[in-house]
C-alpha cells in the first residue's frame, strides 16, 4: 500500500545583518533592520514596506529624480523605469533579496522572482538570492530552474544548509534517493537542528524500507519542531507500514489537529481506521479528504479497494 508525502515548507533565509558601505545612508540601513523585526514577528506587510523604503533610498534614477516616497510606488516601476535605476552599494541586493523572501511567503512567486533576480544583476555573488530565486520557481512547479538555482546556491556557498534541503527535497520528489540522501547527510552535519532535514531523511528511509530509521528520524523532526504537521503525518504513515494502526491514528489525530486543511492525512487515517473494521468512522475522513481535494477520488478508491484486500487477508 502506497502512501502520499506531504511537501515540507521551503525554507527561505531572511539576511539579518549587512555591513553597509560607506554611501549606504543611515535611514537604508534603520528600514532595512526593522524589515528583520518585521518579518521575525510575522507582520508581513509592514516588513514589505520597510524593505521597499530601504531600496528606495539606497537607489535613484539616472535623472537624478528620486524615486516616490511611497513603497509601493517603488515596487510597481515601468520596464523603461527600473532599466534606469542605478544602484548605490551591495547593500541594495540584500534588501531585494529580503523582499524577494516577503513576497514568496504571500505566495506572490513572480514578484518574489523579479526582486530575486534584481538582487542576482546587484550581486551575482548572493548565494541567498538564488535560493530564494529557486524555491519560487519550485512553488510555481518549474523543477528544472529551481533545481539550477540551488545548484549555483550551493556552487558559491557550500555551507547553507537550507540549499541543500531544498534540493533534497526536490531529489525526493524525482525518486532519486541516493541523491536526496547524499544532500540531508550534507545538510545534518552543517545543521543538525533543521527538522526538515529529519522530515525528509525519514522519506528517503521509508523509500529504502527502512522503517525503524525512518520513525527515528520523524521522532527527531518531532522533537525539534512540535508544530510540524507534516512531520506527525510521516510517522503515523510510516506506523501504518508497520501494521500499528493505533499509534498511526493517534499521529495522524495530532497531525490534524495542528492543521485540519491535510486530505492525505484524512486519507490515511481513514485507511488506518478501515483496516481495523471502522468503516463508519473511516467514511469521514475520506468524505473529508474529498472535500478539501476533489482530485484525489480515484487515488482514494483505488486505496480503498486495497484496504479492503489487505484486511480480509489478515486473522
Amino acid at each position: 500500500m502506497r502512501y502520499s508525502r506531504l511537501t515540507v515548507i521551503t525554507i527561505l533565509l531572511v539576511i539579518s545583518c549587512v555591513i553597509g558601505q560607506a554611501q549606504t545612508p543611515d535611514a537604508a540601513k534603520k528600514y532595512f533592520q526593522q524589515g528583520v523585526k518585521n518579518f521575525a514577528e510575522g507582520n508581513l506587510g509592514v516588513a514589505f514596506e520597510n524593505y521597499s523604503r530601504a531600496i528606495e533610498i539606497s537607489s535613484h534614477l539616472d535623472s537624478g529624480k528620486p524615486l516616490s516616497s511611497d513603497p509601493l510606488k517603488a515596487n510597481s516601476l515601468t520596464s523603461s523605469e527600473a532599466g534606469r535605476i542605478n544602484v548605490i552599494d551591495p547593500f541594495t541586493a540584500v534588501a531585494y533579496t529580503n523582499r524577494g523572501v516577503v513576497r514568496h511567503r504571500q505566495h506572490d512567486f513572480d514578484g518574489a522572482i523579479a526582486d530575486f533576480n534584481a538582487a542576482i544583476r546587484i550581486s551575482p555573488g548572493l548565494a541567498e538570492a538564488y535560493l530564494g530565486r529557486g524555491a519560487s520557481y519550485r512553488s510555481k512547479g518549474d523543477r528544472e530552474k529551481a533545481l539550477a538555482d540551488f545548484d549555483r546556491t550551493i556552487a558559491i556557498n557550500n555551507h547553507l544548509a537550507e540549499a541543500f534541503i531544498n534540493r533534497a527535497e526536490l531529489r525526493l520528489d524525482a525518486r532519486n534517493f541516493e541523491a536526496a540522501l547524499s544532500d540531508l547527510e550534507v545538510a545534518l552535519k552543517l545543521n543538525p537542528r533543521r527538522a526538515e532535514s529529519h522530515y525528509l531523511l525519514g522519506h528517503v528511509l521509508i523509500a529504502k524500507d527502512q522503517y525503524f530509521a525512518a520513525i527515528a528520524s520523524f521522532d527527531q523532526a518531532i522533537q525539534l519542531k512540535p508544530e510540524m504537521a507534516a512531520a506527525w503525518h510521516g510517522r503515523g504513515t510510516t506506523l501504518m507500514k508497520l501494521s500499528q494502526f493505533d499509534p498511526a491514528i493517534a499521529d495522524f489525530d495530532r497531525a490534524l489537529e495542528l492543521n485540519s486543511n491535510l486530505p492525505n492525512t484524512h486519507m490515511n487515517r481513514g485507511l488506518a481506521l478501515l483496516m481495523k473494521h471502522e468503516d463508519a468512522r473511516a467514511q469521514k475522513d475520506f468524505d473529508a479528504c474529498l472535500e478539501i481535494n476533489p482530485a484525489l477520488k480515484g487515488e482514494l478508491e483505488k486505496r480503498i479497494e486495497l484496504a479492503k484486500v489487505l484486511r480480509s487477508t489478515k486473522p
